[in-house]
């Protein structure tokens, strides 16, 4: 009987046990652990952004490259995108913008990288895509084309949305300090990465940046 009775206790202090384990809440999502931000973005949402420029819209079409929109959701959701710097404008080609102004944050998105979409959509005028430094390296830069890329296409770059409201914003973000090194004298992105937003204020001080980015509800 006393056997009985103690692996019947033991029974219910083990059932105890999984009940709490299972009533923890999950993870708060952290942009420092880019692992916690994994929501499925819906099939068609859109971003509204708040920049020192203007304001402009971008509507994201998860069909079109469903990895870039998933990580993209979450970037805007959590906030990562607020207070950037469109740090290389290339006029007549592209905004980029993407690297976190607080370089701790920046750290932990280094590696966190996404596997490739195949390019269903062309990289037209307004089409926002990620950039990449090779196969399955996307993390959080993306770029919004000036014109029409069509050469971007055969490379990998896969678009996942498009600017439908505030293209004139994008347009003027300032474009004066051209591209960062070798190819020009712009914003280096090692120093953006490891110095962050101190870096580009001192030194690029007209930059546009995002105020605010947000899902429309």
């Amino acid at each position: 009987m006393k056997m009985f009775r103690s692996v019947f206790l033991f029974s219910v202090v083990a059932a105890l046990a999984v009940s709490v384990a299972s009533a923890q809440p999950a993870a708060k999502p952290s942009l420092k652990s880019p692992a916690s931000l994994k929501e499925q973005a819906p099939a068609v949402f859109k971003a509204s952004f708040e920049t020192s420029a203007g304001a402009f819209v971008i509507e994201v079409h998860r069909d079109w490259a469903p990895k870039g929109a998933d990580r993209f959701y979450n970037l805007v959701k959590n906030g990562f995108f607020d207070n950037g710097r469109f740090f290389r404008v290339l006029s007549g080609f592209m905004a980029q913008f993407g690297i976190n102004g607080d370089p701790a944050v920046q750290a932990a998105w280094r590696d966190a990288r996404i596997t490739d979409d195949p390019v269903k959509e062309g990289n037209k005028k307004g089409y926002i895509t990620f950039a990449t430094g090779g196969p399955n390296t996307r993390t959080t830069q993306v770029f919004i084309n000036y014109g029409d890329n069509a050469s971007l296409d055969s490379q990998g770059f896969a678009p996942f949305g498009k600017v439908i409201t505030g293209m004139n914003v994008v347009e003027k973000l300032y474009a004066g300090y051209g591209d960062g090194p070798p190819s020009g004298k712009g914003p280096a992105q090692n120093l953006i990465q490891s110095q962050g937003n101190a870096y580009l204020e001192k030194d690029f001080p007209k930059l546009d940046f995002v105020k605010k980015a947000t899902i429309e509800q």
